[in-house]
């Protein structure tokens, strides 16, 4: 290693003092001080040499380090504007390595990163579903999102119909990717400690396998079908906007029946009922 390693809570310490840094609640910040949770990161993403990488808030290096260790050229995008001069000490000498100072819904990913990227990060909670969608929405040239989030959203995000936190999410991720939870990450490996418990999701992300011809109208469709969750799929969609019997002869068509709700429907199911819905529109 070029460099002492970062995920260590004395390192860690020690970093934050020399630079004057503390943790912004503003901003999410809770940094990574277990080495074995960021190799098993690493791990999850499959990171080859060569590797192209999107890191997402980098903070003070400590899964960047991980990923340039194990070969992968890094592009690292980081809204804070104290930190770029922390990371051009603490990851001096790595020549894979590009920073770019920016709000990650604002960046040209299209310009920034080559094809075939993988998004490797320890997303802030506050803006996780956003920037997660964000990317699946744009159909970047992405293979797999790996990455850090609030174990209440990894559920939201791997929940199946039928289920209570089955939702708008996990239609919308789902749609575009096989998602699986890796593994669970308790509070005590960061610093400050957060209070709640965080998990890795990894997103394989793939074409759709169903024929939808506008997406845009089926997550709109999606996202008003769980407006009223309480209510049936019927009366949701009405509240919504959608006219009555444009919405009755779509979900005939669909064989789909109107006193069902929302969060027994498949992603299929949805595929059909918004294809349905468009033609009636």
């Amino acid at each position: 290693m070029l460099h002492p390693r970062i995920a260590d809570i004395s390192a860690t310490r020690h970093i934050l003092k020399t630079f004057n840094l503390r943790a912004s609640k503003r901003l999410g910040q809770n940094f990574l001080i277990d080495a074995g949770v960021v190799q098993a990161i690493v791990n999850a993403a499959e990171i080859s040499e060569g590797d192209e990488v999107l890191e997402i808030g980098p903070g003070i290096g400590t899964l960047t380090q991980g990923l340039l260790e194990a070969g992968a050229k890094v592009t690292a995008v980081e809204l804070d504007k104290k930190l770029p001069a922390v990371l051009a000490e603490t990851l001096a000498g790595y020549e894979n390595f590009k920073l770019v100072q920016g709000d990650i819904l604002k960046v040209d990913l299209t310009e920034l990163m080559p094809p075939n990227f993988k998004v490797v990060a320890n997303l802030p909670y506050y803006i996780t579903t956003q920037i997660l969608l964000t990317l699946l929405e744009k159909k970047l040239p992405i293979t797999k999102i790996v990455t850090m989030v609030q174990r209440e959203v990894a559920e939201r995000m791997t929940a199946a119909p039928g289920s209570k936190i089955y939702g708008a999410m996990s239609v919308a991720v789902q749609f575009r990717a096989d998602v699986k939870v890796a593994f669970d990450v308790p509070p005590e490996k960061f610093l400050p400690r957060p209070e709640v418990t965080s998990s890795v999701v990894i997103c394989d992300v793939r074409e759709s396998p169903l024929k939808i011809s506008d997406e845009e109208f089926f997550i709109k469709v999606v996202r008003a079908a769980f407006g009223q969750r309480r209510k049936t799929l019927l009366n949701s969609l009405i509240g919504a906007g959608f006219n009555r019997e444009k919405i009755s002869a779509a979900l005939g068509v669909a064989e789909i029946s109107a006193d069902r709700r929302a969060e027994t429907l498949s992603i299929a199911e949805f595929a059909r009922l918004a294809e349905n819905l468009s033609v009636e529109a």
